[in-house]
């Protein structure tokens, strides 16, 4: 709750059309629906110890807590100090009387009670007072109110008094339980982020040791070749140039794993990015390694956000490597990178494709490790990038999620900053 919602005063000239119960049941409903927004303690006692008061139009109220077996004088907002901040034993103070007995007390003139200590109550304004518990059972606190005038409280005033203890009592186990679960959550994530770590360096360690013994079986693999060809029939090299293969590749998967661990850890540095110039130097290096390819491809200009520039050149390295990919067997190549705005103001940013597309029914886990939806023969990669890719824009509290027709295309999409665009109505056609 905002220090604004603690701070508003209650109206009385907003509630003149009513009598005195009627204007103290409304703000008994005021309080109530304070107190369901409330996650602290400091917001519920501020909430009820002014509600207490203006309710009964008192000269003042406080808020006691039990503590063991001791009364603690929270907070008060009365016309003069009272006790904050002092602790009393239980059986000497009329709150720890309340609390011990479960029920009001309602005392129309203090020193006519051997309840009250009356040295305790001479320095102070208080002629009468309400106390009420906190919970019936087993109660956890009190809340008292005083005049500084001979008072008798009536009926109304009383139950209204332990009402608001009553939902006071809700609102503090709702307090306790949110902080609990949030607690939990704390707990939880960090053992989650310290798994990660820990399988993250695994993943790091093992990728990394096993870069060698790969080496020197590719190496053996083309000695032999080079040098003992003549010695081997067809079939024999035919195994040989499948070991180099199967080695290559292994070694292209290893190095993406090790990029994959590596983006994990790697600390962001947050700088104006143009994605539209990133877009352009990508692109113009598959060009250059494919100068015979024809495609068409759109860039978007001037598409400039925030985060980290080397990652999201990354992001877009694999994005268009997909589209460019997945368009190679396309008489009529056509990528484009670009955005587009929802009703909120949320900007999503899309890459798109008319290349061989995919089956969404088979994309459930398209952003894990190791996910291929076409055939290695087909179309040759390691299932590494879009999780490289996802795992980049989740580190700018980002979503990446996308969309395909098989033989018709593909279109990725991602956000950055915690945008939250919705994946419908937002996918653009690819021709």
């Amino acid at each position: 709750m905002s220090d604004s919602a603690l701070d508003r005063p209650m109206q009385m000239a907003d509630l003149s059309r009513f009598d005195g119960s009627d204007r103290a049941s409304i703000r008994l409903v005021t309080a109530v629906q304070d107190l369901s927004l409330a996650r602290n303690l400091e917001t519920i006692v501020a909430i009820v110890r002014r509600a207490a008061r203006e309710m009964s139009k008192a000269d003042g109220a406080t808020f006691i807590l039990r503590d063991v077996d001791h009364c603690w004088y929270v907070d008060e907002d009365a016309i003069a100090p009272l006790w904050k901040g002092r602790k009393f034993p239980l059986p000497t103070c009329i709150s720890g009387w309340a609390m011990l007995n479960r029920r009001p007390a309602v005392i129309k003139d203090i020193y006519l009670d051997d309840r009250i200590p009356h040295d305790l109550y001479r320095p102070t304004f208080v002629k009468s007072l309400v106390m009420v518990p906190i919970r019936s059972e087993e109660p956890c606190g009190a809340i008292g109110i005083y005049w500084g005038d001979r008072h008798m409280a009536t009926e109304l005033e009383v139950e209204l008094l332990q009402a608001l203890a009553n939902t006071t009592a809700v609102a503090m186990e709702n307090v306790r339980l949110y902080a609990d679960l949030e607690q939990r959550v704390k707990d939880r994530t960090q053992q989650l982020e310290e798994a990660n770590r820990e399988l993250e360096t695994f993943s790091y360690s093992v990728s990394h040791d096993l870069r060698a013994p790969l080496r020197h079986i590719n190496a053996y693999a083309g000695v032999l070749l080079e040098d003992y060809a003549n010695a081997l029939d067809a079939e024999g090299r035919g195994y040989l140039e499948r070991i180099q293969a199967a080695s290559t590749n292994m070694g292209t998967l290893i190095n993406d794993l090790l990029r994959l661990a590596r983006f994990a850890r790697v600390d962001l540095h947050i700088a104006q990015v143009d994605l539209s110039a990133l877009a352009h130097e990508v692109v113009r290096v598959f060009q250059e390694e494919s100068p015979g390819r024809q495609a068409d491809v759109r860039i978007a200009e001037g598409v400039v956000v925030q985060g980290d520039a080397a990652l999201l050149k990354v992001v877009l390295e694999n994005l268009l490597a997909n589209a460019w990919k997945f368009t190679s067997k396309r008489e009529r190549a056509t990528i484009e990178f670009g955005t587009l705005r929802d009703s909120h103001g949320s900007t999503t940013y899309f890459v798109k494709d008319n290349g061989a597309g995919f089956n969404m029914k088979d994309a459930r886990n398209l952003f894990g490790p190791f996910q291929r939806l076409h055939r290695q023969e087909d179309f040759a990669g390691t299932g590494v990038g879009l999780a490289t890719a996802a795992r980049i824009i989740h580190r700018h509290g980002g979503r990446i999620w996308a969309d395909a027709t098989p033989n018709q295309g593909a279109t990725f999409c991602f956000t950055l900053g915690g945008g939250t665009p919705s994946e419908t109505g937002l996918l653009p056609h690819v021709a």
